[in-house]
């Protein structure tokens, strides 16, 4: 294996296993039985010396998530419940499409675009609720899967056209408005995990007008 290869092999692994685990925290309520083996791995923050990206500020990020699980102030499903349903305003919207289209609407021309770019690489939505494809969480594991499958190039489409965008103003908004430790953490941690995937894109990040 030459060392590009063996490089490239290592990048796809990294996007795969960040991609679901940080996919799966924004998306799925905290209390699904789908993610309890993950949250009861967030449990000890060693889990930072195994994450595939290395930084200075993880070991901390890491204390602060897992004593963000439990928050006396407010508990762990309270905060996603108000972060990504409601019934109030979400003071960071998940969904692409509120950034980069001019009404701020759900599905949006963006939105849309994202539905045509998965149709043209046969790319099913699998998920069984009518919910847009551009929200974060799904956008992340849909990285994952991709990478997993070892398709770089649509890896590398779907960071730069479809998520790095708009992902920054939303961990911005994220990080500033959560008001709960773990929460705001998971955004740090996506901060700089992302910052990662995009050091060795091959192709350029679409530029575009944010509106949120």
């Amino acid at each position: 294996m030459s060392k590009s290869t063996s490089a490239t092999t290592q990048r796809l692994a990294t996007i795969a296993l960040t991609g679901r685990v940080l996919g799966a925290l924004y998306y799925q309520e905290p209390k699904s039985r789908d993610v309890a083996s993950l949250y009861a791995s967030l449990a000890d923050p060693k889990w930072a010396e195994q994450w595939p990206v290395q930084h200075d500020e993880l070991a901390a990020i890491a204390q602060r998530m897992t004593d963000g699980l439990d928050y006396s102030q407010e508990s762990l499903s309270e905060a996603w419940q108000r972060l990504f349903i409601g019934p109030y305003a979400l003071p960071a919207s998940p969904w692409g499409s509120v950034y980069l289209d001019k009404e701020s609407v759900l599905f949006g021309d963006s939105m849309l675009e994202l539905r045509r770019w998965m149709r043209k690489n046969d790319i099913s939505n699998e998920q069984e609720s009518n919910e847009p494809e551009d929200h974060i969480g799904l956008l992340l594991m849909l990285a994952a899967w991709l990478a997993e499958e070892g398709l770089q190039q649509k890896v590398d489409e779907l960071l730069a056209w479809h998520i790095l965008p708009w992902s920054g103003r939303f961990l911005e908004l994220f990080i500033a408005h959560a008001e709960h430790p773990f929460y705001q953490a998971l955004g740090e941690l996506t901060q700089i995990t992302l910052a990662e995937w995009r050091t060795d894109l091959l192709i350029p990040v679409a530029t575009k007008e944010l509106h949120a």
